[in-house]
């Protein structure tokens, strides 16, 4: 594989983990986000994107495997 396509999948990676990440703080009630996601439950659309929280949590752990593959075997491990 070319570095400078791994190089831009590595940070499409880190986008979609960090957006992921971001996705599950405010449909997860265990989190911080339970708070503002509490509140929110009583509307229609919030409840709709709350089914989805399990989901998410599938797109981000796929993504931070890899990304974390790629990047060790192209950028090499930190020393």
């Amino acid at each position: 594989m070319d570095p400078l396509l791994a190089t831009k999948i590595i940070f499409v990676l880190g986008i979609t983990n960090l957006s992921s990440g971001i996705l599950i703080f405010f449909s997860c009630r265990c989190l911080g986000g339970s708070a503002i996601g509490g509140r929110l439950m009583k509307y229609a659309f919030y409840q709709r994107y709350y089914r989805f929280h399990c989901y998410i949590w599938w797109v981000f752990w796929i993504s931070v495997m890899a990304h974390a593959t790629l990047a060790i075997i192209f950028l090499r491990a930190p020393s």
